[in-house]
């Protein structure tokens, strides 16, 4: 995996991406997974808020925001780079906390769909495929309503740059978090701009880290 990318990962991309500045590149991720149109996007301060009496091991996740999709449609969504433990449990733990924040959400209190985006540096999964959505369905509740729990899961080993003959969004973005192929990376950081300003900012923050 691209270690400037990955290292201590959901804690440095989290400082570097969540401000208003940079939900562009926020959003290009989202529209590229969920293969989705977003009009609108707003970061969901509640983590932030809480950070400082939240124990370490809670302070996960790259970013938790509220999107308008162009057909009207409002979602949470959460974004996670999750270790080699506890696959499960993170991966639901993660999701209630997301589903929950919204009740914080300054913009909107009314309670939406969730999903959340989770990234894996490993295989886990027996399918083949490297993009895997696991829905959950709930008990009815009291109003015999269903709620249905959307998770995605990106297995990047998975992933086969060798047969990548013209990238669409989605594999540029998995080009990337890879980082084995210096050739793919430049044609990936040639076309798509969000990357490159991504990379840009990571490159920033680690050169700033080593003259702390």
């Amino acid at each position: 995996m691209n270690r400037s990318f990955i290292s201590n990962s959901n804690f440095v991309l989290r400082k570097v991406l969540n401000q208003e500045k940079n939900l562009d590149i926020i959003q290009d991720f989202i529209e590229a997974f969920l293969n989705i149109k977003i009009e609108e996007i707003h970061l969901n301060p509640y983590l932030k808020s809480k950070e400082k009496y939240l124990p370490s091991e809670e302070k996960f996740g790259v970013a938790d925001v509220r999107i308008k999709t162009t057909k009207e449609k409002e979602i949470n969504i959460g974004i996670q780079i999750i270790d080699g433990y506890y696959i499960k449990n993170k991966m639901l733990i993660y999701y209630a906390q997301i589903h929950k924040n919204q009740l914080e959400h300054k913009y909107n209190t009314k309670i939406e769909e969730t999903i959340t985006i989770n990234i894996l540096d490993f295989k886990y999964f027996k399918s083949k495929n490297y993009h895997q959505r696991i829905l959950i369905k709930s008990n009815p509740n009291k109003d015999g309503k269903i709620e249905i729990y959307e998770m995605h899961v990106i297995e990047l080993p998975k992933f086969n740059e060798n047969i990548v003959s013209s990238f669409n969004k989605e594999s540029a973005w998995i080009t990337y978090m890879l980082g084995n192929k210096k050739e793919y990376i430049n044609k990936v950081l040639k076309k798509y701009e969000k990357i490159k300003k991504l990379d840009n900012l990571l490159d920033e923050y680690w050169k700033n880290e080593k003259m702390d």
